[in-house]
């Protein structure tokens, strides 16, 4: 009895499927966009600025003082006082004169003489 051998090759076989593709096709349409109209208001901003401020730091520093010593000698000294002297001072003043003046004339005088 002869013996028979089956040998299974695995083979690959195409399946053919029919698939359904939609198709695309482009339409134009009409869309109304409404209209953004934009207005603008200006505001004033407030800018700020930095500035760099002096840090002031008070310092205790301290200061020798040389003390001062006064040593007084009295001197006596003379007090002057001042007296007013009444002093006569010459004044001038201008007088009038009446001048009498006294002309002389030698005048003949006829002497009658008697006889």
């Amino acid at each position: 009895v002869s013996q028979i051998e089956y040998v299974d090759h695995l083979v690959q076989v195409p399946v053919h499927k029919h698939i359904h593709v939609p198709m695309v096709t482009k339409m134009q349409k009409t869309v109304e966009v409404p209209q953004v109209q934009y207005v603008d208001k200006v505001v004033q901003v407030p800018v700020q600025k930095q500035a760099h401020v002096p840090m002031v730091q008070t310092v205790e520093k301290t200061v020798e003082v040389p003390q001062i010593e006064y040593v007084d000698n009295h001197v006596h000294i003379p007090v002057q006082k001042q007296r007013h002297v009444p002093v006569n001072i010459p004044v001038q003043k201008m007088v009038e004169v009446t001048v009498i003046e006294t002309i002389e004339k030698i005048v003949d005088v006829p002497v009658v003489k008697q006889l």
